[in-house]
């Protein structure tokens, strides 16, 4: 596949290496020549640079010939652009966008862009790790143990506010497993519904 990775970041560049390992050709874009300087010698794609939402810069890149595009920038409007120009003007086939916002990428996903929320993988990975409903779990993150805790919803809750709700010191509600849905909890004016899993982390050292 001809593949156009927009952002030349920590994502981009991991990106870019193990697709051009798998036998993909390899294109990047990034408004700034010095972020190509993380590739390895091996890495043997072309490297462009640019402003991202340029046509000119995209076509430079080579987005009429590309099989897929995956946008990941730093910034969620520049992927988000991007991604509409890539699907409306140059008809690409496949084109991913990564999301840091979870709410911005359920809104954009109905206008027909795939979206990847680091945000939702992170807590999908962690309750993932949890939800055999052990009652409480340790997990290492970065050089810290943090327990997280997972349990129904006491009937108390059901219809608050999570910031009607007095927690236990130091415990955050982390998120919340509505259904087949993970909710980072972002918000104290969330309301809890009946049939809701409730999820707390608490830094242990």
């Amino acid at each position: 596949m001809n593949i156009l990775i927009i952002g030349c970041g920590k994502a981009g560049a991991r990106l870019a290496v193990v697709l051009f390992r798998q036998g993909h050709d390899v294109s990047i874009l990034d408004k700034d020549p010095r972020a190509f300087d993380v590739l390895p010698k091996e890495f043997n794609g072309f490297t462009n640079h640019g402003v991202p939402i340029d046509k000119d810069n995209l076509k430079k890149a080579g987005i009429e010939n590309c099989d897929a595009l995956i946008a990941v920038t730093q910034d969620d409007n520049v992927n988000i652009m991007v991604s509409q120009m890539a699907t409306e003007l140059f008809h690409v086939p496949k084109v991913l966008t990564r999301v840091y916002d979870p709410n911005r990428g359920d809104v954009f996903s109905r206008f027909g862009l795939s979206t990847i929320c680091p945000t939702n993988l992170t807590v999908s990975a962690i309750c993932s790790a949890l939800l055999d409903y052990a009652e409480t779990k340790n997990i290492n993150i970065d050089n810290h143990t943090v327990s997280f805790t997972a349990m129904e919803i006491p009937k108390e809750y059901i219809d608050k506010k999570v910031s009607e709700i007095e927690f236990e010191e130091n415990e955050i509600l982390y998120a919340i497993e509505r259904g087949a849905k993970m909710i980072l909890v972002g918000t104290s004016e969330l309301v809890l519904q009946k049939h809701d899993k409730l999820i707390f982390s608490k830094a242990v050292d």
